[in-house]
Order: structure tokens, then C-alpha cells, then sequence
């Protein structure tokens, strides 16, 4: 069993199988691809050090233990991973619908067919994939509402529905393997605070009201172990419709509507989702993308969004919009670029929602707002944050006037967007 994006051992699809199976030794292999993109002292390794240290902690009750690999897959699947495991008959693993995975699990099949070795993958990470929510053309949708009513009409108990994985850990196979330290893979331990736990009914209840308000505890914060994989899309699902709640379980849609469109279109990764769009001139000025990610741009909302994520690896989901357009439209800085440090900084970074939301704020992709809605930073806050707790926060200074001016007009450089964007759609 191939551990990824689905550190648990609890309603794991993938894992329910193959010890259906029995027999089964589970492994995890730290990715050199993507580990050298990252810095030594990544959170987000961190974050999946401590999880398998607790798989390991509740393995090794079975006299079982996981196998971590550090490298590049392809080749520890055809060298090392049957050197150390000879008797090796199948590989189970949960699917991942990202261009990089999608082309590494093609060439881990390929290696393993020449083996002898069947690769069975599940789906595990979302409710509906690939080609299961279509329109009546049998084409993928690209606005989320039709996309969202076909998605609950076609949902059953069977897509929810919970696989006991955690009832059959015996039938692991015995091994006595220690995790290697976190400083042998090229990464610092860092501590972090996630939340694990299903979302209450108190929290899902008053999530419609309080969840645009980012100084108040109104989301449910589980995208961090959602991203992981440390809880289950389905259980979820499962709390969203037991507890009636009706606005949660349409932003658990809108994940699964990313995923299918970074499956259907994984051009999204590196272009715009409307082809048009790619023809706009940015100003691409650095010196307002160093203001914009060090949050010194004058604009209390943004800065203190910024300041946040830098500091802890999360911002509010409204927030994320706001500084967002702010980038894209008022500062004319490609998407592009936001979007990377977003996927540099976040917990829960997660490429197709990254994606999707970015795309959304510059009007380039699928379901996005028109070009010509642009959010204004401040009546933004002045309605979201009216008493400027959040902001506050944040931005301290701005309560004994060492605050700096912003580093454009709000309003002119909206109308200079607005310009920009007709004339490269014109163009186009």
C-alpha cells in the first residue's frame, strides 16, 4: 500500500482493499521531485513527518511498520522497492488527478507491468471524478452551478458511503522499519498547529453566517488535513448532510469541481482556463509583487491577509479573494505569480483549488467572476471586517498612524484594469 495524499488509516479506500487482500506492507516514499522545490524548513513536510510518525506509533501494535523511501519514484519502483520487498505481487494506492501524478503513476505502471506487479488504484480523494459528472452533451462542465445540481442528483449512499479500513490492521505484514529522520531527507522539523477533528454542529450550523468574516472563528479550518488526507472526503459528506448543512457540503462540491477540471483541461496548470485571457498585458512590476507578498502595500484588508499567510501558513477564504483581485487587477501582476506563492506558502495548498481560485479572481477561468467585477479592498473590509479586528490584528500600526499610503488608487487603477483587460480581449 502506496501512501500519499491519504495519511490515515481509518475510511481509506485504497488501504481497505488491499487488506482485504491481506498481506499487506504499506509504504511512503518523500518525492526528491518535489522535495527540491521546497526549503528546508517547509511546514508542510513537517506536517507529513508527524502523521506517519503516528501511523508508525499505531502500525507497530500489529508488529507492522511503514517503509519510507526518499527519492524519485519511477526508480525506487524499479530497483529499490523490489530488492526489499521480492515477494511483492500488487501495489494498491488512491489516485491523484494532478498532471505531475498522473504522469508518474503512468511510468509507475509501466515499470510495474514489466514486473508482473498489478498497480490498482481507488478513488479516494473526492466524492465524483474524471468523467462521472458530465452534461447532457457528455461534456465537462465549466460553470459550477449546473455542475453542482448534477453532482447532488447523482449522489447515492454507495459515494459516501464508509470503507472500515481501521477494523482490519492485522492484516498487515509483520516488519520492524524506522522512520528515517527528518534531517537525513534535507528538512528541519518544524512545529505546527492543524485541526483533525469533523467540524461540530455548532460550527456547521453557523457556518452560512460567519464564514465570510475572518475575525471571527466561522470555517471549519480542516483544509489542512483534508489536503493530507488525514480525514476523509466522505466523511465529510457524511457530516454535511447528516447536519443538514447545506452551505458546507456546496464548498466540499466546488473541490470536487476543481479536480475535475484540472483533469479535463490540465492546461489550467501553466495557461489560462479561456484562452483570451492569455492575451493581456500585465505591468508585472516586482517591486508591487514584493510589496503585495510582504503585505506593505498600504491596503489594510491585503496586508493583513498577507501578513497572516506569511506567519502561518493559512488565510481566510475570503481574504484569499480579496488579495487575490488586488494582485491581478490593481496591481496588473499576472495571476501566475500570486498563484505560485500561494502554492509556496499555504498549509493547505492544494494545485487545482489554487488554481481554480486564482483563475476565478482574473476572470480567466472556468465559472470565474466577469473581468470588469472587481472586488474594492475597502468596502470589502469595511463589510467583512467592519470593526477592524482582523485587520488590526495584523496590521498594528495602523492604529497609531505609522501606516503607509497605498501604492496605487484604488479606483484608478481599477478603471487602468479594466482598460488593460478590454484591450487584450479585443486584441485577442
Amino acid at each position: 500500500m502506496w501512501f500519499r495524499r491519504d495519511l490515515r488509516l481509518h475510511d481509506n479506500k485504497g488501504l481497505y482493499h488491499a487488506l482485504k487482500q491481506g498481506n499487506v506492507q504499506p509504504i511512503f516514499i518523500f518525492d526528491s521531485n518535489i522535495l527540491s522545490k521546497l526549503t528546508k524548513s517547509d511546514k508542510r513536510v513537517s506536517i507529513i513527518y508527524a502523521e506517519l510518525e503516528k501511523i508508525q506509533k499505531t502500525l507497530s501494535k500489529y508488529n507492522a511498520s511503514l517503509k519510507v523511501f526518499h527519492g524519485e519514484p519511477v526508480e525506487i519502483f524499479s530497483s529499490e522497492l523490489e530488492k526489499t520487498f521480492p515477494n511483492i505481487k500488487a501495489l494498491y494506492c488512491n489516485g491523484d488527478y494532478e498532471p505531475y501524478a498522473r504522469e508518474r503513476d503512468k511510468k509507475v505502471k509501466d515499470v510495474l507491468a514489466k514486473k508482473g506487479i498489478t498497480f490498482n488504484d481507488f478513488k479516494d480523494h473526492v466524492i465524483f471524478e474524471k468523467d462521472e459528472v458530465l452534461n447532457q452533451e457528455s461534456s465537462p462542465y465549466g460553470v459550477f452551478t449546473p455542475y453542482s445540481k448534477t453532482w447532488k442528483a447523482k449522489l447515492e449512499k454507495e459515494h459516501y458511503k464508509e470503507y472500515p479500513s481501521q477494523d482490519i490492521l492485522e492484516n498487515f505484514t509483520s516488519s520492524k522499519y524506522e522512520l528515517p529522520s527528518l534531517s537525513s531527507i534535507g528538512f528541519d522539523r518544524v512545529e505546527v498547529n492543524y485541526t483533525k477533528s469533523l467540524p461540530a454542529q455548532q460550527k456547521l450550523a453557523s457556518y452560512p453566517d460567519k464564514r465570510d468574516y475572518p475575525a471571527q472563528e466561522g470555517t471549519t479550518q480542516v483544509s489542512v488535513a483534508l489536503r493530507f488526507g488525514m480525514i476523509s472526503i466522505r466523511e465529510l459528506v457524511r457530516k454535511a448532510l447528516k447536519e443538514n448543512a447545506g452551505k458546507y457540503l456546496d464548498e466540499l462540491i466546488w473541490r470536487d469541481f476543481y479536480q475535475m477540471i484540472l483533469w479535463h483541461h490540465p492546461h489550467v496548470k501553466d495557461r489560462s482556463y479561456k484562452a483570451k485571457y492569455d492575451a493581456i498585458e500585465w505591468e508585472n512590476k516586482e517591486q508591487h509583487f514584493e510589496f503585495w507578498c510582504r503585505g506593505e502595500t498600504g491596503v489594510p484588508i491585503v496586508d493583513a491577509g498577507m501578513r497572516e499567510l506569511n506567519t502561518t501558513g493559512y488565510m481566510h477564504n475570503r481574504v484569499r479573494m480579496i488579495v487575490a483581485s488586488f494582485l491581478v487587477k490593481n496591481l496588473l501582476v499576472d495571476w501566475r505569480w500570486g498563484e505560485a506563492y500561494f502554492a509556496e506558502k499555504l498549509l493547505d495548498f492544494d494545485l487545482a483549488s489554487n488554481n481554480g481560485g486564482w483563475q476565478w479572481a482574473a476572470g480567466s477561468g472556468c465559472d470565474a467572476a466577469p473581468y470588469f467585477r472587481v472586488f474594492n479592498p475597502i468596502t470589502q473590509a469595511q463589510k467583512f471586517d467592519p470593526e477592524m479586528k482582523y485587520i488590526k490584528k495584523w496590521v498594528p500600526e495602523i492604529a497609531n498612524g505609522q501606516y503607509k499610503a497605498p501604492i496605487v488608487d484604488i479606483k484608478s487603477s481599477r478603471l487602468r484594469a479594466l482598460d488593460r483587460y478590454k484591450q487584450g480581449l479585443d486584441r485577442n
